[in-house]
């Protein structure tokens, strides 16, 4: 299969990825938890930076049972015990409504340039993989 991202965006405003004739937007999977003091630092920033580089923003807090029931297979496909996971875990992957390809994620606490520059990095290496 041979994917690219593109720096375009589609009519939402998100970028884009081409599969095989295909659109589907990039997103950003945030898990973390109420009683997670960086979790909410992070809060002020995050969602903004998500949108600034056009990427879907989805909280997932595990306090939210309904929410987590519906993201939680990313998740523990990628830590099967959470033992691993930051707090919090930002998983960038395609659309939802797609099938599911995970590209990366950013795990930790980290001040707002460093957190775009982490997910920026991520970008740019999905790019550079796919040309």
């Amino acid at each position: 299969m041979i994917i690219f991202y593109s720096h375009g965006r589609n009519n939402y405003g998100r970028n884009n990825l081409f599969i095989k004739g295909k659109t589907m937007a990039l997103s950003v999977i945030k898990f973390s938890s109420e009683d997670c003091g960086i979790c909410h630092k992070m809060s002020f920033f995050d969602k903004k930076v998500a949108s600034e580089l056009n990427l879907e923003f989805i909280d997932v807090k595990m306090q939210d049972t309904a929410t987590y029931r519906k993201y939680r297979h990313i998740l523990l496909g990628l830590y099967p015990d959470k033992s691993q996971m930051g707090w919090p875990t930002y998983v960038i992957c395609d659309h939802l409504e797609n099938e599911l390809k995970i590209f990366g994620e950013v795990k930790g606490g980290h001040a707002k340039g460093e957190f775009r520059s982490r997910l920026q990095a991520l970008l740019n290496g999905i790019e550079a993989t796919q040309n």
